[in-house]
């Protein structure tokens, strides 16, 4: 078999779950579907699964009622570069590298905090944080718990609890931070209980 009918034949199985996924994407269930383009909802499901071979007598009503040329419905698009490459903040003692580039939802930190004489300030914000320690000591004051955190741990709280974090020695700590889709918010004092 040729490299060229090897790929033609990637091409044709992985069609099926394309137009699958594009009329997903279009919110068009099969019944819609058929009604637009003329073709059952049986032969429609059959290509979809697989077992039914595309053909352009096929494709072509199924490429208008998508409104998309027939190259894009048979081709997949190209795999953009999946690396992400951002560049780090330095706030105080503390370096951020996002590791997450889409705007809002769930973020991924990599922190490294290095060790600083301040009185711990606890803070509070909206949202939900979750981190892992990868390298150093982490001192994690939440609340009235004052705890101390090796490589290989973890923790996960609501960020409207007084909190803080920092590096417990004279070497820098390295954690992996996610936080909840309101957890980017700025950090506010917490005002002390009386």
């Amino acid at each position: 078999m040729t490299d060229a009918e090897t790929t033609l034949d990637e091409l044709i199985a992985g069609l099926g779950p394309r137009l699958k996924r594009i009329r997903m994407e279009k919110n068009t269930t099969l019944a819609a579907l058929s009604d637009t383009t003329g073709i059952s909802i049986s032969t429609l499901s059959r290509l979809e699964s697989g077992d039914r071979k595309p053909s352009l007598e096929l494709l072509w009503p199924i490429a208008r009622a998508h409104q998309m040329a027939l190259d894009d419905l048979v081709t997949a698009p190209p795999v953009a570069d999946p690396r992400v490459r951002t560049t780090p903040t330095v706030r105080e003692n503390v370096t951020i590298l996002p590791l997450t580039l889409r705007p809002g939802g769930l973020q991924a930190y990599k922190l490294l905090i290095r060790p600083d004489d301040k009185e711990p300030s606890p803070r509070v914000h909206e949202g939900y944080e979750w981190f892992y320690v990868l390298n150093g000591t982490l001192r994690l004051i939440l609340g009235e718990h004052d705890l101390t955190m090796k490589p290989g741990e973890a923790a996960e709280f609501d960020t409207r609890v007084p909190h803080w974090f920092g590096a417990v020695g004279d070497r820098p700590v390295e954690l992996l931070s996610l936080f909840g889709p309101q957890g980017e918010r700025m950090h506010v004092r917490a005002k002390p209980t009386v």
